[in-house]
């Protein structure tokens, strides 16, 4: 029966007073003040306590009279007659259990009068032997009692004070849970602030160390900190015609370690051990430096790196990672916050380093440049960075994504010798009396300057120069053989190390065994292997090397990989060579001790095999040189793409200078056809003759004979031929009047001693339109021991100020173009008499340009254009036409 159908036989004025005996009367306040700390049921319940008015055998009297009361009136009756006296029993109980349950009043109107009638039927003695009429009513019975229970506490004075009184504690219990969430579980924000804290401090330990390849014998250290060991090189862009008159390149050079701050993307190419990897562990400890950012590497603040060498992410052709996985697959043991990465990169703040589209098989990389393009599409402002060997992909592989190409550039004279010194410091005492005499040699010595144009070759020179005690080998090829001696029988011994593998192998079975590796990993295409796969590959070797076989090949292999110099486990289940350039040296001695010419030829195109098959020539007879040599140019011949055809060609020339002996006549055959693609059509195919070295030299032709445009391209074929031999052949272009052709030669200022260019070319150029790019001090002292006064001059950020400022006022150029990286850039004090006419300030990064109050006295100023942020524009006279581009 529901409560209201009992509501039609029983009247609430009649029943209510009824009911309302079952409760004690209360005063006004909330009731806060009591014996007991809190208020419950039991103290509001006229059968329990001090105030108790009522007994048990009181409260079944008030229950029959209900049930009596419930059963008048027409109808049929609730419940069979003679269940009346059970019935009565089981509603006193279940009203008597009022005073047992742990609840106040304001808990009880919070449950509703449905619940507090099943609360009550829990809390008492169940009925026994009711029909299903008799429980059905009790139910009814109960719950109506309640309803008017309810509105009685309701009713009560004390009930509002206490409810806003719960309603308060309530709030502070659910405010100090809510904190304690919050300090357990702290906001995105916070955690990602922390992790940032602990993946930087990662980066910076991981990759602040430099390998400096010969510094380690003796009781020298392996690694050198990179903040002290590091170089910065030059990269260089495409060489362009002017743009508009006053303007012939829109970057001629620029430090490759502060590319990103002119570019947000860039592809930078470099040859192996040119410094592509070490540059990206120099920008990654520059980003994750907490304090000042020494040599202009302050845009790196707030960007996060990550390094994403493409050799480890694709060791078994896996799919390359998305954001949520950089971490782990670049084997970072620290797991970041759910959604980091992506909260990272989408508020562009990520430093994406991807090393070596180069080291994954040529067939993966159009994987790769979709990968990439994906990522570009989805998060920008973020700065990029992708290193590849020059020719592992076409010139406009990424252009259409922005990228800017830039190429590493051979290491100029005076970084050359800016290494020579710091290894030599690096190397301790010991080594500082063969300092001076490399600096000598390297002067004076024509083979020796032509083989240190990068950073691993001028460390082996200086580690093999001091080995020998001043004496250097001839070539590349003895020079690789005399480090591997270094490094594979000597090390061990000359640091007094014993056998601390407890075995002995000389040099020529331990390259027998590790050419193994070399030439499984070059067949394949890759610079990483699994270690268990490497162990089966010297396993299997051993038996028939004799002077291992006398080992357990285990044994055998844990000496190569911990002892010999060459290898190294980037992580626990990986081993590659310590530098690219080793693996290809051991690798062109397995394939011509197999004599396996079918295989070179067959991957003649292949970027990844243009050193393998040099090193091949210098490793072959005579008669097998000859050979490779004709087979590459009958390959040659059968391509009918031109530039397949010109690489291989140009591979054929530039593999003379290995060869240890080759008849008269293979090498005029190899001249005559390089002599077949000069001059070159393009500056791409003219960066690429360059390679041949010195001796494309002889094959290209004079200003007098060459059309402009085939002048422009030879000159930037012997620009990159980085030798003072190339100075009298750039002589003859002095005069040319192709603005383009005198533009290359004051860009190349920077690859060739600073002093002789100076007099040989800079000071004979025709100044006619050209601007004069003065890129370093040095280029800036010798322009005013000159006596040079360009009227058009770029200046760049690589210029001290006090240079520039010299520069400035001694040359007074009528168009100058001035960069900075600062955040807050001064003109340089620029005199009243001026003959400036046209400025353009480049503001790299987000610097802002101070004042441009100094400008106003300028009588002959006309045009000013900021690239970035201006202050005080308004100043300047009517007549100058102001540009501001903000960046």
């Amino acid at each position: 029966m529901e409560p209201a159908l009992i509501g039609t036989r029983l009247a609430s004025a009649a029943i209510g007073p009824l009911l309302k005996k079952l409760l004690v009367s209360e005063g006004p306040g909330a009731g806060l003040v009591r014996k007991d700390a809190e208020v419950r049921l039991s103290g509001l319940v006229s059968f329990r306590g001090e105030k108790r008015t009522l007994t048990e055998k009181d409260v079944r009297k008030l229950a029959a009279t209900l049930v009596e009361r419930s059963r008048r009136g027409d109808g049929e009756p609730p419940f069979p007659a003679d269940e009346t006296e059970a019935v009565t029993d089981a509603l006193a109980a279940n009203l008597l259990a009022l005073g047992d349950l742990d609840m106040d009043d304001v808990q009880a109107v919070r449950l509703g009068h449905r619940d507090l009638a099943r609360r009550l039927r829990a809390a008492a003695p169940a009925p026994d032997g009711l029909s299903t009429d008799s429980v059905l009513y009790l139910e009814t019975m109960t719950e109506w009692a309640c309803l008017h229970i309810l509105e009685f506490f309701t009713s009560r004075s004390t009930f509002i004070a206490r409810s806003l009184v719960e309603q308060t504690r309530a709030q502070a219990e659910l405010l100090a849970k809510m904190d304690e969430v919050i300090r357990r579980t702290p906001p995105a924000e916070t955690r990602d602030e922390a992790f940032e804290r602990r993946y930087l401090a990662h980066l910076a330990k991981k990759h602040g160390r430099l390998t400096i390849y010969g510094v380690d014998l003796h009781h020298s250290p392996d690694e050198w900190p990179l903040d002290t060991a590091y170089l910065s090189l030059e990269a260089t862009g495409g060489e362009g015609a002017p743009e508009a008159p006053g303007r012939q390149r829109e970057q001629p050079s620029v430090r490759a370690d502060l590319a990103l701050a002119r570019h947000d993307k860039v592809l930078l190419r470099g040859l192996a051990g040119s410094g592509k990897t070490t540059l990206v562990q120099w920008l990654t400890i520059s980003a994750a430096a907490t304090g000042d950012r020494a040599g202009g590497m302050a845009y790196l603040r707030g960007r996060v790196p990550f390094v994403l060498p493409l050799r480890t992410l694709t060791r078994h052709g896996e799919r390359l990672p998305s954001p949520d996985r950089f971490l782990s697959a670049a084997g970072c043991p620290l797991t970041p916050p759910e959604g980091w990465t992506d909260r990272v990169l989408a508020a562009g703040r990520g430093l994406v380093l991807v090393d070596g589209i180069d080291e994954i098989p040529e067939a993966e990389r159009g994987r790769a440049r979709d990968w990439l393009r994906d990522l570009l599409g989805a998060y920008e402002g973020n700065r990029w960075l992708v290193t590849s060997r020059p020719t592992a992909v076409r010139d406009d592989w990424l252009a259409p994504d922005g990228f800017t190409e830039l190429t590493l550039a051979p290491m100029a004279r005076a970084e050359v010798a800016t290494f020579v010194r710091r290894w030599h410091r690096a190397a301790g005492p010991d080594a500082a009396v063969y300092e001076q005499p490399l600096l000598d040699s390297l002067r004076t010595a024509e083979h020796v300057a032509q083989l240190a144009t990068n950073p691993l070759m001028c460390g082996l020179i200086c580690a093999l120069h001091r080995d020998r005690r001043g004496f250097l080998p001839r070539g590349r090829k003895a020079l690789y053989e005399a480090a591997l001696s270094l490094l594979l029988s000597r090390r061990d011994r000359e640091r007094d190390m014993g056998a601390p593998t407890g075995l002995v192998l000389d040099e020529a079975p331990q390259i027998q065994l590790i050419q193994r590796l070399a030439y499984w990993l070059t067949l394949n295409g890759r610079t990483q292997m699994d270690r268990a796969h490497a162990a089966s590959i010297v396993t299997e070797a051993v038996p028939a090397v004799p002077e291992a076989s006398a080992y357990p090949p285990d044994q055998v292999f844990t000496h190569l990989l911990h002892r010999s110099g060459l290898l190294r486990e980037p992580t626990a289940d990986t081993v590659e060579f310590v530098h690219r350039t080793f693996q290809d040296h051991l690798a062109a001695k397995a394939l011509v001790d197999h004599w396996d010419i079918g295989v070179l030829v067959r991957h003649a195109a292949d970027d990844q095999w243009e050193d393998v098959i040099r090193m091949a020539v210098g490793h072959a007879r005579p008669r097998e040189c000859a050979e490779i040599l004709r087979e590459l140019l009958s390959a040659a011949d059968a391509e009918e793409d031109r530039r397949v055809r010109l690489r291989l060609t140009l591979l054929a020339a530039t593999a003379l200078d290995h060869a240890t002996e080759l008849s008269p006549e293979i090498r005029e055959e190899v001249l005559r056809r390089t002599g077949e693609v000069i001059p070159p059509r393009d500056a791409d195919e003219a960066r690429q003759l360059a390679e041949v070295g010195p001796l494309v030299l002889g094959l290209l032709g004079g200003p007098e004979e060459l059309t402009h445009d085939d002048a422009f391209t030879s000159v930037i074929t012997a620009t990159h031929v980085t030798t003072d031999a190339a100075l009298p052949y750039l002589a003859r272009f002095v005069r040319h009047p192709s603005l383009e052709v005198r533009s290359q030669l004051v860009w190349a200022w920077f690859r060739f001693d600073t002093r002789s260019y100076a007099e040989e070319i800079v000071k004979q150029l025709d100044p006619s339109r050209l601007i004069f790019t003065v890129s370093s001090d040095a280029q800036a002292e010798e322009l005013i021991a000159l006596g040079l006064a360009p009227s058009r001059m770029s200046i760049a950020m690589t210029v001290s100020s006090d240079r520039t400022a010299q520069l400035v006022s001694l040359c007074d150029p009528a168009w100058l173009r001035l960069e900075s990286l600062e955040e807050r850039y001064e003109l340089p004090p620029i005199p009243q008499s001026a003959r400036l006419q046209h400025l353009e300030v480049n503001l790299l990064g987000a610097g802002v340009l101070a004042d441009l109050a100094p400008l106003t006295a300028l009588a002959h100023l006309e045009t000013v254009k900021v690239h970035g942020r201006a202050i005080g524009t308004d100043h300047l006279p009517s007549h100058v036409e102001v540009t501001v581009f903000r960046t």
